[in-house]
């Protein structure tokens, strides 16, 4: 008979092995809206450079509106998956919306970014298919290459922004007649430096790959038009969008844009959009209204304020996502903590979320931090030792 206790030993031992390795983490208790609040354990008021908040839409006055109108008429939750009876008016009035805003046939909704990746990577990618990822992906597109790989798919995983082995690694398996899929992110979460989208269009067009871009963090990048072909007005490429309603949105949610035929079968074929509970209306609400600001002249005038203060701390710098590498566990941690000291709330990244020995501060900017507060940030990451970015 099995030890009764043995779950629970192998439980304490697992949380002692994270303890002994100085990286336990907890989830903070931030009483905030915006990026200025209080750190109720402590009842510290502070700035915080760590939301993925980016534009700032989740305080928008007609964001929020939207959303509580939207629990006046449906109430707070979907009650069901979409295929069952979750789905509502607005559901389908923000997948029409995303799908003009990515200039693409059509767009699912799913209740997560995450989710959103496991489902286009195990619904696309089976026996026959081989899947060539990016090792700095974020981990939903890692867990969607195991899933993919469990449905029988074969796994490539190419050296960071490496184009040379991708077109390489492309070449060998497309001469066996495989199908091929490149996904990517188009900015990286961890170091914010983004994807060459132009050469992969090219390089995955050439190859007749089906190319799957992750936008989540991509606020300041435009995604290219795929030309076309001139003789038959067809796209050269095949791409497929995933997004998420929660960064630049400034909801909760993700989605998947692309050929209508795709859509459909995701639609039909994704477990993580079957057999879940549809975002809540609230949610898609928010979502819907923020696409509209984001298509407005005062979306282009959010990111323009965005870039302005990315390049107050780091000139020319592609994303509001700055890290700041400075290898050892512990050092990052100090180091957070010493900006914590100051008001300002940096989180320091360390593994598993990061290889081990580029433990860093990861500093995210919103255009709605004020300039006093971006130039307190600037001050305070001079005064820490390597931490200028």
């Amino acid at each position: 008979m099995t030890n009764p206790g043995a779950w629970s030993r192998w439980a304490a031992e697992r949380i002692d092995a994270i303890h002994g390795a100085d990286q336990w983490r907890a989830p903070r208790n931030f009483d905030a809206a915006g990026p200025t609040g209080v750190l109720t354990t402590s009842q510290q008021k502070v700035v915080s450079f760590a939301s993925n908040d980016y534009l700032g839409l989740s305080q928008h006055p007609v964001v929020r509106d939207a959303a509580v109108d939207a629990i006046g008429r449906w109430g707070a939750g979907s009650g069901a998956s979409r295929l069952v009876v979750g789905s509502r008016p607005v559901h389908h009035e923000l997948e029409l919306a995303l799908a003009d805003w990515r200039d693409t046939e059509a767009a699912v909704v799913f209740p997560t970014g995450f989710a959103a990746n496991l489902g286009v990577l195990s619904t696309f990618a089976g026996p026959g298919v081989h899947v060539f990822s990016d090792s700095l992906n974020h981990a939903s597109i890692v867990d969607g290459c195991r899933l993919a790989r469990a449905n029988g798919a074969t796994i490539h995983i190419l050296e960071h922004l490496d184009l040379e082995a991708l077109d390489a690694g492309l070449c060998a398996a497309g001469g066996s007649g495989d199908r091929c899929i490149v996904v990517t992110d188009v900015a990286f979460s961890m170091d914010g430096d983004v994807a060459d989208v132009p050469a992969l269009i090219e390089i995955c067009a050439r190859h007749d790959a089906l190319l799957v871009l992750d936008e989540a963090h991509s606020v300041l990048q435009d995604i290219p038009v795929v030309p076309t072909d001139p003789a038959t007005g067809a796209p050269i490429a095949t791409v497929v969008q995933v997004g998420t309603l929660s960064k630049t949105l400034g909801a909760l949610g993700g989605f998947v844009a692309g050929p209508r035929t795709f859509i459909d079968l995701l639609v039909n074929r994704a477990r993580s959009y079957i057999f879940t509970t549809a975002v809540s209306p609230a949610d898609a609400a928010a979502a819907l209204a923020a696409v509209g600001i984001l298509n407005s002249p005062e979306g282009e005038q959010l990111r323009t304020r965005l870039r302005s203060l990315v390049d107050t701390i780091l000139p020319g710098h592609p994303t509001p996502i700055i890290p700041i590498i400075l290898g050892e566990e512990r050092r990052a941690v100090a180091a957070s903590q010493s900006l914590l000291d100051q008001g300002l709330l940096v989180p320091a990244i360390r593994p598993p979320s990061v290889p081990a020995g580029s433990s860093r501060l990861r500093v995210a900017l919103s255009a709605i931090h004020t300039d006093e507060q971006i130039t307190d940030l600037a001050a305070a990451l001079a005064r820490l030792p390597g931490g200028t970015p």
